[in-house]
């Protein structure tokens, strides 16, 4: 499980993401990157902004119970990916669709796959800062 401050909730967060983040697709999910604009929270482990992740797993990928598992295997996979050396420290918004060939795909090739597309959209956000 993400702990509550590493996570996107808020319905605003999701829209700011949608409108100004980077996305990069694979056959199984879209990963999309934006800059974290919130101001820092109050806690203690907001001194140093971390990464965060929300996710978006519509009816189109299956039952509910085909759903839920699908966003399991995305947490577990984001919740390392977070702590990686190219995301640590950095104030970013993460948010990962789930396309309908998720629910078919097995843990390794769902992970081969965020990573994938995590990498080529901090990429495209990287491009995109740097000119702008």
């Amino acid at each position: 499980m993400l702990p509550r401050d590493r996570r996107v909730r808020r319905p605003e967060e999701f829209r700011h993401i949608r409108r100004t983040g980077s996305r990069a697709g694979r056959t199984a999910v879209v990963v999309s990157v934006a800059s974290d604009t919130a101001p820092a929270r109050s806690s203690a482990s907001s001194r140093t902004r971390q990464p965060r992740a929300g996710f978006v797993v519509s009816k189109a990928v299956g039952n509910a119970v085909v759903r839920n598992r699908v966003t399991r295997r995305l947490r577990a996979i984001l919740r390392e990916e977070l702590e990686s050396d190219a995301l640590r420290g950095r104030p970013l918004l993460v948010q990962v669709r789930a396309l309908p060939p998720a629910a078919e795909a097995d843990h390794a090739t769902l992970r081969r796959e965020v990573q994938g597309a995590l990498s080529s959209a901090l990429r495209r956000h990287a491009a995109r800062t740097r000119e702008g």
